[in-house]
């Protein structure tokens, strides 16, 4: 049997953690992996157009399967194209691999061709991030990243020179058993019995959930129905949260709607379950804050806490949910429910008012109807900007549907390169990219990525011709907008000549039924549909000083857009409010 090299080591080593495919572009430096991977039937290399999608659509994998997955990237330019991806992917504690090759090891230092020190620049965005300059600390130095990667949530980045690659791996090295899932935590029993008294001594509790209450859904309602306490939620928390749930009240934070943010300044006692939300704006100053958290350098970095409990949500709330006193008085949760209907239907009217004669078509509209035909089980990827605005508004989870964004990190570009990583998990299952027409433009070179594999990805393109979110911060700030128009061609037409399915809609009477055949087909596919570019108002209540970079984007304002299938929750869950 022929002595393994260093490459195909690396490339061993990868497929034993699970890894499926190497998303990434080749260059000479990346010969000796890339060659591994043709000889490995076990693993794929998925050949991208451009490196930051390579890094997105690892971070998409990786957030849907819950496994490792990798990317990578040429020496100096190739790698560095992928920082903005991992950023994402560090910032939604996506476990990923990167892989950055290096110039060659005799060179570093020497201001070679293409010479950068990516085990400096991804530090950044990573836990952990080394440069293997000798064949001897492999297998341990990635072995190490790995479990980096997959035990703190997060990227990892290995850079790798070429003529190490190409070097004979190291005799009788020590490889051991990877660790390729996480553990649950359990909180100090010190901690649990003060979260037991401080419940049972408050008289108006509200839960306000993030991405940290997946898996935890059933504790969550139960525990809400034992303190009889409204839910609130994040963006990140919608998905897993929203469906399913009587005590809803909303969301908070700058895409906000209902009552959440009411609930969660009138209570007594604000409980955040597995959320970073950022925006200290919306939490209240004056109310006992705890906050649960897996994640211990997340606790106490967004509000003064009361209690900071160190555990895995779903762990924390079987301990509480035996032990709490069960609450009999719901006026407060029925008031903020009451408070969470009255704000829907108070939108809804611009939503529904000669909305299938309004030309150029309300993106509302076209959300609405993108809810309604697209599978139970469909994931669904969304640009930065307005097209957030109507994923957090329209979009109607059920606890199969995923919603995947850039939504702690905020980058433009993010929704197609997502859904290429989405699509390579489960070519039968459906992917939608909601992407606005800045960001698909940014990154468009990879739709040729869908047509080269024949990813039945559907693309449903929100075109108003505008960055429309930087437009509203301009607004908001008080200045004029400028720089924010974009010259759009028929990309209808674009996809047609790139050999996918493409149509163009102009008019509402058209836009169902161009969805629905996108849907069907089953390749690639691109619905351009012309929106209106001034589709929200901005309500007096918002203040200048709310409005900073992303954070200013919608801020808590009121859309004139409806809330879609939200409003028939929110008065299915009025029935439940005893009647006077």
């Amino acid at each position: 049997m022929a002595k393994q090299n260093v490459a195909e080591q690396f490339v061993d080593i990868l497929v034993r953690a699970g890894v499926q495919r190497l998303y990434g572009v080749v260059g000479d430096s990346l010969n000796p992996v890339v060659d591994a991977i043709r000889r490995n039937s076990a693993i794929d290399w998925v050949q991208v157009r451009h490196e930051e999608t390579a890094a997105f659509a690892a971070g998409a994998e990786a957030q849907i399967t819950g496994k490792l997955a990798a990317c990578a990237g040429s020496c100096g330019p190739g790698n560095l194209h992928l920082i903005n991806g991992l950023y994402d992917a560090h910032r939604s504690m996506a476990p990923v691999l990167a892989l950055a090759s290096q110039i060659p090891s005799s060179e570093i230092g020497l201001g070679y061709f293409q010479e950068t020190h990516p085990d400096q620049l991804f530090r950044e965005c990573s836990h952990y991030s080394e440069l293997i300059s000798n064949p001897k600390q492999m297998p341990r130095l990635l072995q190490t990243a790995i479990q980096h990667a997959i035990g703190r949530s997060g990227v990892s980045v290995v850079s790798l020179p070429g003529d190490i690659a190409s070097q004979a791996a190291p005799e009788k090295t020590m490889e051991h058993a990877l660790v390729t899932s996480r553990p649950t935590v359990r909180p100090g029993d010190s901690e649990i019995d003060k979260l037991i008294r401080m419940v049972d001594e408050a008289d108006r509790v509200t839960l306000f959930c993030g991405s940290g209450t997946a898996g935890a859904h059933a504790e969550v309602m139960e525990f809400a129905e034992r303190v009889k306490s409204p839910v609130g939620h994040a963006l990140r928390g919608k998905e897993w949260i929203q469906y399913d749930n009587p005590y809803d009240v909303g969301m908070s934070g700058l895409l906000g709607y209902g009552a959440a943010y009411e609930a969660t300044n009138e209570c007594d006692l604000l409980i955040l379950l597995g959320t970073d939300f950022p925006y200290q704006a919306f939490l209240p100053d004056d109310v006992k804050i705890v906050q649960v958290d897996v994640r211990p350098e997340h606790l106490g970095r967004r509000s003064k806490l009361d209690l900071a409990v160190w555990g895995d949500v779903r762990e924390t709330l079987r301990c509480l949910i035996p032990r709490v006193r069960v609450k009999t008085d719901r006026r407060f949760l029925d008031k903020m429910l009451k408070k969470h209907a009255d704000a829907l239907e108070g939108v809804i009217k611009a939503y529904t008012r000669k909305v299938e004669k309004h030309v150029p078509i309300h993106p509302e509209y076209v959300a609405s109807v993108l809810d309604d035909l697209a599978d139970e089980d469909a994931v669904f990827t969304v640009d930065t900007g307005m097209c957030n605005v109507w994923a957090a508004r329209y979009l109607s989870p059920n606890g199969r549907r995923r919603i995947i964004g850039s939504f702690s990190h905020g980058s433009m570009a993010n929704a197609l390169p997502q859904a290429i990583g989405a699509q390579f998990i489960d070519r039968d299952r459906q992917v939608i990219s909601m992407s606005g027409d800045g960001g698909f433009s940014m990154l468009m070179g990879d739709f040729l990525t869908l047509v080269q594999y024949d990813l039945p990805v559907k693309v449903v393109l929100f075109n108003n011709s505008s960055l429309g979110m930087v437009e509203l911060e301009m607004l908001v700030a008080g200045l004029p907008s400028y720089g924010t128009t974009n010259v759009n061609p028929d990309f209808s037409a674009i996809a047609r000549a790139a050999g996918a399915y493409g149509v163009r809609v102009e008019k509402p009477k058209h836009l169902a039924g161009a969805l629905k055949d996108a849907l069907k087909h089953k390749g690639p596919a691109l619905v351009d549909v012309v929106t209106d570019p001034n589709a929200l108002s901005i309500p007096p209540k918002i203040s200048a000083e709310m409005v900073t970079g992303f954070a200013l984007s919608a801020s808590k304002m009121v859309l004139d857009g409806g809330v879609g299938r939200m409003v028939q929750m929110a008065r299915s869950n009025l029935r439940n409010v005893p009647r006077p």
